[in-house]
């Protein structure tokens, strides 16, 4: 059994929809730290502390129980008391929360001293009502004002910006003894004689946007809240996968959990719909590029996500240009958030448009969609979208005329790097120099292929046979000016991307293994492409590095100069499983698989430290990583799909398998496969070197061939 390493081992993180806490193991909250109680982007708690007679409480254990409920033990530290000095040891103290819209707070606290124990139970409040980007970036202000009031047994704590209002009650309820408020403390007198439990319940109500959101105490169980009860329905109706491998097993059901938790729901003409957040904590809000790369990666395991997905960005898909937001017409967002920066206008994300793939990689997820689904519902109501967004990629993805898209900022606000490495130093040239845009990204190149191809093929489906004829010449122009100007004889590999001077960015990174999965790559140049992912500066044993270890910009615990991303591994296993490199795709997928295994309860981390593998070594977690995290989550089921080699033609009712069990994963069944609308059951084994395959059940009509 692998030594488990748990990904920011000094936190725990609850969720609920958008409403969400993040503590220090011992349920504190610290105001200098990213930790709080946040609704819809606000910490409406920033600080909170339990004491006894002011001293603090020693922590025995904590864990979360499930994504929203949380369980802390302590005992108590000597102390003085009115009775005398308690011992080390005589107190079990519980603090169980519960986040659900907003947060309920159970306090239970037993004596197992031997004499009656008299003492003042407190609580430390304080709110600053940051916004969630003051809050991770540490860059804390100032604004509006608060005033907090006693009144009725309830501390209220209100917040005034301008427009901008929020409040936070703290609500205690059915206590042993009642609360008082002094010197900024909830404080109760608490007298317990042996073996006896005092008890308080305490709700914080929020209030934001006109809308009071009032905690309950619930179960622990799955389905006792709205949200919970769209888990659990989502657990029932996607994809199940059992494996005598218990490994991978867990490993698939915590993805199934993560994903579900990770849910954010919205209405469109009556009908409701779900698509997934991009991470806890930081990122649990509306986005564009992770929630697309979460429903293509879902889409054998429950095509919901990638319909809601769909359906909700092109809502929000932009109609007009705005510098400061980075939007043009027919633009998909990159972010959408709801905090008092966004909503008095000081930051561009109401929604912010500064991604360069998002708009290609939703013509990519709707074809997707398609050949799952054989929606033509969804594809009707979206070709308009479809259509601005190929605009798009014409007049304001290749905005100097060159053939490539290419992304720069108009925003004084916005972000400098625009691909799925955008963090401000993740360019580089081989040097380790830093990369101005504009940039011309290779990846994003193959992705415009991709999605000229499956968009020629839409339009096919919509009768438009001169469309997709155009379409199907631009997606071969391109593939040659492609192929001509991003290829590097010497190094075997295609270059990171073109600068601003158009030459190329010679670095060494993984982007280039997006390209299999796009089809870009001319088969003869396949092999040389291969070999180089492989090379130990960019394999490290858990996975393809983002950058090459040659580089003297590398860093291994780096955001994305040198770590592991999962999703990046997937994208680059399932170019590998299409190009016929199955033993290499199933290669990464282990790495992956094997990395999970070691992460507590078999969860995949955002990322994680790109450290060689060694004999006796574990996968070292990056400081600050989001977890659960959409896209790092849906890599499981990624992997599983190219292991197996599942490609859906549900328009013509049929399914290719392709399988290619590896050792380390001698059978898979899945049950509940949905394409189109029939429901197929499949059963994977291995036979000595082979792969064996069978159709175990079948509702509906679907072909399945190899």
């Amino acid at each position: 059994m692998p030594t488990k390493v748990v990904v920011n081992p000094d936190q725990i993180a609850i969720s609920d929809g958008s409403s969400f806490l993040v503590t220090a193991r011992d349920g504190s909250i610290d105001d200098r730290l990213p930790q709080g109680f946040f609704v819809r982007d606000t910490r409406l708690i920033s600080y909170y502390e339990i004491s006894l007679n002011r001293y603090p409480l020693k922590l025995l254990a904590s864990s979360p129980l499930t994504h929203r409920v949380a369980l802390y033990r302590f005992t108590n530290s000597e102390f003085r008391t009115v009775r005398g000095t308690l011992p080390y040891g005589q107190l079990i103290i519980a603090v169980r929360r519960d986040v659900v819209g907003g947060l309920h707070e159970d306090i239970d606290i037993t004596n197992h001293h031997g004499d009656r124990v008299e003492f003042q139970l407190m609580l430390a409040i304080r709110s600053d009502f940051a916004d969630i980007f003051q809050v991770k970036s540490q860059q804390l202000l100032a604004r509006g004002k608060t005033r907090t009031d006693w009144n009725d047994g309830k501390l209220s704590t209100d917040y005034q910006n301008g427009a901008f209002h929020r409040s936070i009650i703290a609500a205690p309820d059915g206590t042993s003894s009642p609360p008082d408020f002094a010197n900024g403390r909830l404080v109760f007198d608490v007298a317990l004689d042996p073996g006896e439990t005092w008890h308080a319940c305490i709700n914080f109500i929020a209030l934001v946007d006109g809308d009071v959101l009032e905690p309950r105490h619930t179960s622990a169980e799955i389905a006792v809240t709205e949200a919970g009860k769209v888990l659990e329905n989502f657990l029932q109706v996607s994809t199940q996968l059992q494996t005598s491998n218990a490994e991978i097993a867990a490993t698939y059901r915590q993805a199934l959990i993560d994903m579900g938790a990770l849910r954010i729901a919205f209405e469109e003409n009556d009908k409701s719909y779900w698509m997934p957040a991009a991470g806890m904590p930081w990122f649990m809000a509306v986005f564009g590029r992770d929630s697309i790369i979460a429903g293509l990666q879902t889409m054998a395991i429950n095509p919901e996500f990638a319909r809601g997905t769909l359906a909700r960005l092109a809502q929000l898909q932009a109609t007009a240009v705005d510098d400061w937001r980075d939007a043009q017409p027919g633009k998909i967002l990159h972010e959408i958030r709801r905090g008092e920066l966004a909503q008095l206008h000081e930051v561009p994300h109401t929604p912010y448009y500064g991604t360069v793939e998002a708009t290609i990689l939703w013509i990519v997820t709707l074809a997707e969609t398609h050949r799952w689904t054989a929606d033509r519902s969804l594809l009707d109501h979206c070709q308009p979208n479809l259509e601005r967004a190929l605009t798009w990629i014409d007049q304001y993805g290749d905005f100097d005329g060159d053939g490539f898209v290419e992304y720069l900022t108009h925003s004084k606000d916005g972000l400098r790097n625009q691909g799925w490495k955008d963090s401000g130093d993740s360019i580089v040239y081989p040097d380790g120099s830093q990369v101005e845009p504009p940039i011309a990204l290779c990846e994003v190149q193959g992705y415009v292929y991709d999605a000229w191809k499956r968009a020629a093929d839409l339009y096919e489906v919509l009768g438009n046979h001169d469309r997709a004829e155009a379409l199907h010449h631009k997606a071969a122009d391109l593939y040659r000016r492609f192929n001509d100007r991003f290829w590097v004889e010497e190094e075997g590999f295609y270059c990171l991307g073109l600068d601003a001077k158009k030459q190329q960015i010679q670095a060494i990174a993984s982007n280039a293994g997006h390209l299999l999965w796009s089809g870009i790559v001319p088969p003869e140049r396949a092999q040389r492409l291969v070999d180089r992912l492989f090379q130990p500066d960019l394999w490290c044993g858990w996975g393809i590095r983002t950058l090459s270890a040659q580089n003297p910009a590398y860093n291994p615990i780096s955001y994305q100069l040198g770590s592991i991303w999962p999703h990046d591994n997937g994208f680059i296993a399932a170019g590998l499983k299409r190009y016929g490199y199955h033993a290499e795709a199933n290669r990464v997928a282990e790495a992956i698989f094997a990395a999970a295994s070691y992460f507590e309860a078999g969860r995949m981390p955002e990322l994680f430290a790109g450290i060689d593998r060694q004999p006796e070594s574990f996968p070292v977690p990056y400081p600050d990583a989001n977890i659960p995290q959409a896209w790092a989550a849906g890599s499981i089921f990624f992997f599983i799909r190219t292991i197996l080699g599942l490609e859906a033609d549900a328009p013509n009712r049929r399914l290719r398998v392709q399988p290619t069990l590896p050792d380390w994963l001698p059978d898979i069944a899945l049950t509940n496969l949905v394409v189109g609308d029939a429901k197929v059951n499949l059963r994977f084994w291995r036979d000595g070197e082979q792969t064996r395959w069978e159709v175990a059940r079948l509702d509906g009509e679907l072909l399945t061939w190899q």
